[in-house]
């Protein structure tokens, strides 16, 4: 079922305004359920507005509305090691899916600006150690393996070789 807003039912029955902030609400909230984006960022105002205690819901979203089109200007901060244009397109895509299927506005477009990213945890190091830890043991073992197996494959062919030469 789409969602749209029909200007000539709204025509009839009066007129729907969705305000600025509702519209940014929304971008954030889609932005940042993309897989890989760590947060929104926010300018001075925003960091401001969060230092005194207040939640802000619309953080890293700028809306530039054109009649019934909008063009969103979104600030992110993308987790370490995701694929940056990957996690790009997927917010530009589900943003603009969201919000005009909330609000029957057409999005013109959505531009990503990665401002940060964040630094892996203590935790997130410690387990990538031990999976490399552990993948470095697979592979000492693994090499272990080969290497008796050519031994017994080289002792098998000098010992063939002995017995031929001996008769």
């Amino acid at each position: 079922m789409e969602s749209s807003v029909n200007p000539e039912v709204v025509e009839n029955n009066g007129s729907v305004n969705i305000a600025d902030e509702v519209i940014a609400v929304i971008a954030s909230m889609a932005a940042s359920e993309v897989k890989g984006v760590a947060s929104m960022v926010s300018g001075v105002a925003g960091n401001f507005a969060e230092l005194i205690g207040m939640k802000n819901t619309s953080k890293g979203v700028k809306i530039t509305k054109d009649g019934d089109s909008v063009t969103l200007d979104l600030a992110i901060m993308v987790e370490y090691g995701a694929k940056i244009p990957d996690v790009s397109w997927n917010v530009q895509s589900k943003v603009k899916g969201d919000v005009e299927a909330m609000t029957g506005l057409s999005v013109s477009a959505v531009n990503v600006s990665v401002e940060s990213i964040t630094a892996p945890t203590a935790d997130e190091k410690a387990e990538s150690f031990d999976e490399n830890k552990a993948e470095d043991t697979d592979e000492a073992a693994e090499n272990a393996s080969n290497s008796s197996v050519e031994n017994e494959t080289s002792e098998t062919e000098a010992s063939d070789t002995a017995e031929t030469t001996e008769e």
